[in-house]
């Protein structure tokens, strides 16, 4: 089977690739960041109260994570574009079908499943990264695809803002559905497959079964796997509790989008410098680095919203460096958890964004649900889930931090040079 794209058309290019799998990705994020500002105005609408609107949210991502052990399967079965395509489609039908709900509760069920029909837009751009290189090389072009898809989180917010000044916050699923028609359109004339035939899988349940304990089992990985799921659980938790905590706690509702936008340009500079250096210092040695320092950080960050009377300027730089340096992590703890199934990337994606995607959601539903009209749980999350995260990363390493290991081959997929 050819990896390459029809002659008539140019090769898709590593530029490309990266703009392409951050789209892909961007629709993820859209489809959560760009909820934020409208959380109050559906509740309100729908008959919602106190936290449940972060339910909103929160069944996205459970759906996401659940739905992620389907789809690695068939993509090593069938490919990566069949599998892609059904996940556009559900997602644009799904927004669609979330523009027309008239009870809080339809809404929060049909989020979920939007979030489990379309897991593929999560699983499968590591698969195919995973398909074409390996090592520190992975970890670098992850970093790059997430700064690109980092743009929507940082757009998304005011975006939503401004629909819901204009047209509602229906318009906002409309939105999603035209972004996802457009990207949809790009993949389908673009994106060539990348599983090659030796490495095909079949779909008997037990090698399937086999092939994702053994994506999530590995003691290289596992520790990886379970250390990301829990700073981005706290992630999660801050998403969830956003709206409310910079909107109403510190009194900035009007300024929501830009508060939330400001937050996050570290953790798109960070990925960028991670693309700059991973190569150089490693993904062990920089990622390693950067949950040391949020753990310090997070520590710095109960005291202060620990003080009476918290500003939102005394919070936001300390959240903003959080934020950046899970910039270090994401790319790296995942590009690292991938490095040992070459032969079973959609499986092990399957798996691991299952493993990821589930325990974070939970994580963060719980934190979000402990809000309490101040920064203190999401800043206890930080710091707990971040020792957390480093005895588990210690235990997948043996006890040693920041050494280099040399990545396994990887497939002669070749990108031409920009």
């Amino acid at each position: 089977m050819t990896t390459s794209a029809s002659p008539t058309r140019p090769q898709l290019g590593e530029r490309e690739l990266i703009a392409m799998m951050a789209s892909l990705m961007s629709l993820q994020a859209f489809g959560i960041d760009g909820m934020l500002p409208a959380l109050g105005a559906m509740a309100a609408e729908l008959g919602a109260s106190g936290n449940d609107r972060q339910l909103i949210i929160a069944a996205y991502l459970l759906g996401s994570g659940l739905g992620a052990l389907i789809p690695g399967a068939f993509a090593d079965r069938f490919g990566r574009r069949p599998v892609l395509y059904f996940s556009i489609v559900f997602y644009f039908l799904m927004s669609l079908a979330c523009s027309m709900v008239t009870d809080f509760g339809t809404l929060v069920a049909m989020r979920a499943i939007q979030g489990f029909g379309s897991a593929g837009l999560s699983v499968l751009p590591a698969t195919i990264v995973r398909d074409r290189v390996g090592g520190d090389r992975m970890a670098k072009l992850m970093s790059l695809i997430m700064m690109t898809f980092m743009v929507v989180p940082l757009l998304a917010p005011a975006a939503g803002q401004a629909i819901l000044v204009f047209a509602g916050w229906r318009v906002i699923f409309d939105a999603m559905a035209v972004a996802c028609a457009l990207v949809g359109i790009w993949v389908f004339w673009r994106l060539p497959e990348s599983l090659t035939a030796e490495n095909r899988q079949t779909l008997e349940p037990r090698t399937i079964a086999v092939n994702m304990v053994r994506g999530v089992s590995d003691r290289s990985a596992l520790g990886y796997i379970l250390g990301s799921a829990l700073v981005f659980g706290a992630l999660f938790g801050f998403l969830n509790s956003s709206q409310q905590l910079i909107g109403e706690t510190f009194g900035a509702g009007e300024d929501f989008a830009l508060v939330f936008g400001a937050m996050v340009i570290g953790l798109v500079i960070a990925n960028f410098t991670n693309s700059r250096i991973v190569e150089r210092f490693g993904a062990r040695r920089v990622s390693h680095t950067a949950l040391l320092a949020i753990i310090v950080v997070s520590g710095v960050q109960v005291w202060s919203a620990s003080q009476p009377d918290q500003s939102l300027w005394q919070f936001v730089p300390l959240m903003s460096i959080n934020l950046a340096l899970l910039g270090f992590i994401g790319a790296n703890f995942g590009s690292i958890a991938m490095q040992p199934f070459l032969h079973i990337a959609g499986a092990a994606s399957s798996g691991q964004t299952f493993l990821r995607m589930v325990t974070g959601a939970l994580l963060g539903g719980a934190i979000g649900q402990a809000f309490d009209g101040t920064a203190r749980p999401i800043a206890m999350a930080l710091l707990v889930c971040g020792i957390l995260a480093l005895l588990l990363v210690l235990w997948s390493e043996k006890g040693r931090l920041f050494r280099r290991v040399h990545p396994p081959g990887t497939n002669p997929v070749i990108l031409p040079a920009e």
